[in-house]
């Protein structure tokens, strides 16, 4: 992409209005096309054998400073005998820049705040990618956006192979040979196990990205066959849609030998102490990724170093990762795009649309040191409304009364119908980016259907007649309108919206809401947390309203796909079933879930295209959610990185660490930076000050 056209670009953004006007009407209709943008790379679409292999290579090799300075002096087992039986060997057909040289850093600038390693009882490390750096699953799915259609399935990773049995119940999984954690420590089915077990299964234990039983279908089962054979049952036949649910982040397992000890099943700890035993300070934490946490100063920066017993190579036996150092820089969210676009920074996903005019302007002078480009619409905001009238997160009677009404249809559209998407959009970035959005699946998925998508266009008249018709009237004259007499004691209707602070986009969208729900008559209170605190007030049903960016399952379909419906008691991020593990699920609630349980164990892509058609216009028709806007996210990497695919979306199948294949990339030695902190260093032992020499 030329300068000149990066230039010609960003003039036109400025002032460009951001959505189509649309009609002013109440009746439903097909949801706007949205507008055209520029900026946008090519993918290079491949089979997924042309990515990756497992085999056995002639001779290994790895960075110079390993072998004299651990391996020679005892400290390490040469490199042949750190590697699997057969290592995943990443074909050099695939690497766009070949085969890459050893050092420099990678470093990230991130908003988060770790909360400690213990990622499978649900701690954060601080989001921005360092959770994919640091935990391997059994399948992969970020890379998947460069396979083609007819090969599309989940990459192997530490499940190397898998077959069905003849009546499709039974999935045999065979993991790689030999691999160990970075402490050296074999890596085995019991770490599989003790994750099932006493992590996914135990209704005490929520780990960081919702995995539950549902998400592998009701009724599954797990078992070891052996050392490096795992065995999964299924209620249903084949349902190949669970493969996905192994990537990240719902089967990553850690490590049993350092977890299982803290268990409280196995020791005298509460879950609380289990959670948290392993906090931020506790270094060199062991691990499957290419990198291993060594250094950690609070509010300042985690540092990860390269793992010797990391279990992948290129094909001229090169163990990897190439880069020896990954920094996350703890700052905001705003300053990882600012630091990226300037040069301080080498990795951001360029998520909030307030910086992308200022970010294109910059990528497009000769000077420049990042690289930018965007992708399909893949990024949607959703008020989800908490629709639990059981009881779910023990709601008082004004939250009661809440939820009562978000059951209602009248009510749901009158919300929908009261929000200007165009001005909310116009608040975030004038320019071709953000376009209306009605809530399901986002635009930029293959399985998007705008003929199926139906929309309530904005008119804040007949928004008003649906409040009226949903029971609510303004009784005291204070310009918002009053829940029924009997019900809450007729106060003014108010709702809590839960958000996080931590986005400035989020921020905006939310204050946009209270404002135009305020001129239908509903009053709107923000409960505006940090993610972490978010998404624990989420998980435990205490919220009204909540304003969320959507998650993969809207973009890719495939992934987490149960999450789409209320499938299962704990799936739905704003449904979920009481303490008595019942569900109050409205009818068109199941008619999603039985659509998106069709959808898991159809094998027909055609069939799943049109169940996915189905579905999109179940949930925009009934506004399961109240769509807000959506727009492109756009990559921005430092340019003297290698190896980066072309086309890479910043979030489809998974976040763009993922789908980048970063123990991949290289910089070139002539190019390399003197940014390591811990140069020819190694982590320590788990619990120890941090890396060796």
């Amino acid at each position: 992409m030329t300068n000149r056209y990066l230039l010609r670009t960003a003039a036109l953004l400025v002032g460009v209005s951001a959505l189509a006007a649309g009609a002013v009407a109440s009746d439903l209709t097909v949801v706007p096309q949205p507008p055209d943008f520029p900026a946008q790379t090519k993918v290079q679409y491949v089979d997924g054998k042309d990515i990756l292999e497992y085999k056995a290579l002639p001779e290994y090799h790895e960075p110079a400073w390993v072998t004299k300075d651990f391996v020679d002096k005892g400290k390490l087992p040469p490199v042949k005998d750190r590697l699997p039986k057969e290592p995943m060997v990443y074909k050099t057909g695939n690497m766009v820049d070949g085969i890459g040289v050893y050092g420099d850093t990678m470093r990230h600038v991130i908003g988060g705040r770790p909360e400690g390693w213990n990622y499978w009882a649900g701690q954060n490390q601080g989001w921005g990618g360092i959770d994919i750096g640091l935990y391997e699953c059994l399948t992969r799915t970020g890379p998947l956006f460069q396979v083609k259609a007819d090969d599309l399935q989940p990459l192997p990773n530490l499940a190397k192979s898998w077959e069905w049995s003849k009546d499709g119940h039974t999935l045999t999984m065979h993991l790689i040979e030999g691999a160990k954690w970075s402490d050296g420590v074999d890596f085995t089915s019991d770490d599989l196990m003790f994750y099932w077990n006493d992590n996914v299964l135990d209704p005490n234990v929520k780990p960081l990205n919702g995995a539950s039983p549902e998400t592998f279908g009701v009724g599954t089962t797990l078992k070891a066959l052996d050392k490096y054979t795992v065995e999964w049952t299924f209620k249903d036949a084949f349902p190949k849609q669970f493969i996905y649910n192994m990537a990240y982040g719902t089967f990553c397992p850690g490590p049993a030998h350092m977890l299982k000890p803290q268990h409280p099943k196995y020791s005298k700890n509460t879950y609380d102490q289990y959670k948290n035993a392993f906090p931020p300070s506790y270094m060199n934490f062991p691990v499957m990724g290419a990198w291993v946490p060594v250094a950690y100063r609070p509010d300042d920066i985690i540092v990860l170093r390269r793992n010797p017993y990391y279990w992948k190579v290129d094909e001229k036996g090169n163990q990897l990762p190439y880069l020896d150092e990954m920094h996350y820089k703890l700052s905001t969210w705003a300053d990882r795009d600012v630091q990226a676009v300037a040069g301080s920074g080498d990795f951001s996903n360029l998520e909030q649309p307030e910086n992308f005019v200022e970010s294109l302007k910059r990528a497009a002078q000769k000077d420049a040191p990042a690289r930018l480009a965007f992708g399909s619409r893949l990024i949607g905001y959703n008020i989800n409304m908490n629709f639990s009238a059981n009881g779910w997160g023990d709601p008082d009677a004004r939250a009661q009364a809440v939820r009562e009404l978000n059951r209602n249809e009248h009510f749901r559209k009158a919300v929908t119908m009261a929000l200007n998407r165009k001005e909310l959009g116009d608040s975030l970035v004038k320019g071709p980016f953000v376009a209306t959005y009605p809530g399901g699946i986002l635009s930029g998925s293959n399985f998007y259907d705008r003929q199926s998508t139906m929309y309530y266009p904005f008119d804040l008249e007949g928004a008003k007649k649906e409040l009226a018709a949903a029971g609510l009237k303004d009784t005291d004259g204070d310009g918002i309108v009053n829940f029924p007499a009997g019900v809450n004691g007729g106060k003014d209707v108010e709702v809590s919206m839960l958000m996080t602070n931590d986005y400035s986009t989020d921020k905006t969208l939310a204050e946009g809401v209270v404002a135009q729900m305020q001129k239908l008559g509903i009053r709107v209170v923000l409960n505006a947390q940090a993610i972490k605190d978010r998404d624990n007030a989420a998980g435990a049903g205490k919220f009204d309203w909540m304003i969320l960016r959507t998650s993969a399952e809207l973009a890719s379909v495939v992934q987490n796909t149960p999450q789409l419906a209320a499938t299962g008691p704990r799936t739905s991020w704003f449904h979920r079933a009481n303490n008595k593990n019942e569900l109050d699920l409205m009818p068109f609630e199941k008619e999603l879930a039985d659509t998106v349980n069709k959808f898991i164990v159809a094998s027909d892509p055609k069939e799943q295209a049109e169940l996915m058609k189905q579905y999109q216009k179940i949930y925009t028709t009934n506004v399961n959610t109240v769509g807000l806007v959506e727009y492109p996210g756009a990559l921005i990497i430092n340019k003297r990185f290698r190896n980066v695919p072309p086309g890479t979306p910043i979030y489809m199948f998974n976040w763009a660490e993922d789908s980048v294949i970063r123990e991949r990339l290289y910089v070139p030695t002539a190019d390399q930076g003197d940014y390591q902190l811990f140069k020819d260093a190694l982590p320590g032992k788990p619990g120890g000050d941090g890396p060796q020499k």
